[in-house]
């Protein structure tokens, strides 16, 4: 009662959720700057269960943001070190390591284990496979992403709606999207981007508030700016995973529903003839686009100023890195506008290739 009393005496939480917060079991992927936070709130809130898989050590980088290990833990498994610190924060919990890599082979029995998945990986290819192996298992999954400054978190596959698939229905191209240790990110972020996360799966349990189900909040953490994308269920992306789920294990499921999103670079269109440039990026973000004839509609609103795409122009779509603009070609393509394409260069790039030429 003194641990939890600040939820009980909560009207829409008190005693019985509680007790279903006690009751949950979650398994969170990934013990790493999402993770962490994620962790850390739901120990506190007294999930009953938890479970953390993480295959990666602790590293004197990680220490920027990864907010439950110290100096002390440098070299040890971070699912093992997570396990002790958090057992320290609330020892009326049970919590299960699991200091191995999430694969096709073990993620199906892992995760029929747990009510809730929660996503803190930061990789393409565990995404989709904690996605597909969701959907197989009829498990509402957690998502949150970082990259630099911003953030995302959705709920996918929750009461028949959309999953990641149905915003990204292919595996971009190895390599072609850098991670954290790549370009870095401010450390703060993870910290925000995982607490949402938590705050969703809590949500969840006790059946409150409007789940980020159908949706995908998009946060800036320089401009403190928040946007929400609708997401709709593709019923084919589901189909496929289901169909497949025999060949799971193998590795052997291959979602091609749609064709893979195509990326361009500028120096490839600039010259073309009939293109329209479309600049997804927020107004208020820099650099403009000086030497070039642009369309400005930021993605948070794409989907009701589709009115201003040429459906007789070969669509080139841009942000700042290449991430948004891909998301922004798979909603046109959910709504049937063909031809489009996501340019590799971001705004910066674009300027300072015009005034070469």
């Amino acid at each position: 009662m003194s641990r939890y009393s600040r939820h009980i005496i909560l009207s829409d939480i008190g005693q019985t959720g509680q007790d279903k917060i006690s009751k949950a079991k979650v398994l969170v992927i990934g013990a790493g700057g999402l993770g962490c936070p994620i962790l850390q709130y739901l120990t506190a809130a007294g999930i009953g269960t938890i479970g953390i898989i993480d295959f990666d050590v602790v590293e004197l980088s990680n220490l920027q943001r990864q907010v439950l290990f110290g100096s002390s833990t440098l070299g040890k498994n971070k699912a093992i070190a997570a396990k002790a610190r958090l057992e320290d924060l609330n020892d009326s919990i049970s919590f299960i390591a699991y200091a191995e890599k999430l694969t096709h082979k073990n993620a199906i029995e892992l995760f029929k284990q747990y009510d809730i998945i929660v996503d803190g990986s930061d990789n393409f290819e565990t995404r989709y496979l904690v996605n597909d192996a969701s959907i197989i298992t009829n498990k509402p999954l957690v998502f949150g992403a970082i990259y630099k400054f911003e953030g995302q978190v959705s709920v996918f596959n929750y009461n028949n709606g959309p999953s990641y698939r149905c915003l990204f229905p292919n595996t971009p191209e190895q390599g072609s999207i850098p991670n954290c240790s790549e370009i870095g990110v401010l450390g703060v972020l993870p910290g925000i981007i995982g607490s949402m996360q938590a705050n969703e799966v809590l949500k969840i349990v006790l059946g409150i508030g409007n789940v980020l189900s159908g949706k995908i909040l998009c946060y800036n953490a320089l401009t403190a700016q928040t946007s929400t994308i609708k997401i709709k269920r593709n019923e084919t992306n589901y189909q496929s995973v289901l169909i497949n789920k025999d060949n799971f294990k193998d590795k052997s499921i291959n979602i091609s529903c749609e064709s893979a999103i195509q990326s361009v670079s500028i120096a490839s269109v600039l010259t073309k003839n009939n293109i329209q440039f479309i600049d997804v990026r927020e107004i208020n973000e820099l650099p403009i686009v000086k030497d070039l004839k642009v369309t400005r509609i930021p993605l948070s609103l794409l989907e009701q100023n589709l009115n201003q795409i040429d459906a007789y122009k070969k669509k080139v779509l841009f942000c700042q890195s290449g991430v948004r603009s891909k998301r922004a070609v798979s909603i046109l393509k959910n709504a049937n506008i063909t031809n489009c394409f996501s340019m590799k260069e971001g705004a910066l790039e674009i300027n300072n290739y015009t005034k070469g030429s």
